[in-house]
């Protein structure tokens, strides 16, 4: 994960309540190619919706940092926090190396490997949106 910033947990009281349908993805598969020239507008599309799910993905670890935040002001259990800021870190890693190796397995075919890895990509921050979406 690149960086878990606190300051943008202003936000999280508009999604407390969201779903995972509530992010407004753009459906790329009426553009899905893998023809050289035509693929980039296809790969355009899916990196505008990883692009769109990273922000609300964001959103919810910094509700959860947030929430954790407050309970442990109340409560004095400090042992959550670097918990959850190491499962995050973890649960980047994992999303990175799962679509990695896909993207290796389907090489040399670059075009083709690129959209697996874009795709997965997306499936796996859908995946893990909803599970930070869970009550504790």
């Amino acid at each position: 994960m690149k960086k878990i910033s606190s300051a943008a947990f202003f936000l999280s009281p508009l999604i407390a309540n969201a779903n995972p349908t509530d992010v407004s993805l753009t459906d790329c598969s009426a553009l899905e190619s893998y023809h050289p020239i035509d693929s980039k507008i296809y790969i355009q599309c899916l990196d505008s919706n990883i692009d769109m799910l990273r922000r609300y993905q964001q959103s919810w670890i910094n509700k959860l940092l947030h929430d954790i935040e407050i309970l442990q002001a109340q409560t004095g259990n400090t042992q959550l926090m670097p918990i959850i800021k190491r499962a995050v870190v973890y649960q980047e890693q994992y999303m990175e190396d799962t679509c990695k190796w896909r993207y290796l397995h389907t090489l040399p075919n670059s075009i083709k490997a690129s959209i697996v890895h874009k795709k997965c990509t997306v499936r796996m921050l859908r995946r893990h949106i909803e599970d930070l979406q869970i009550p504790y």
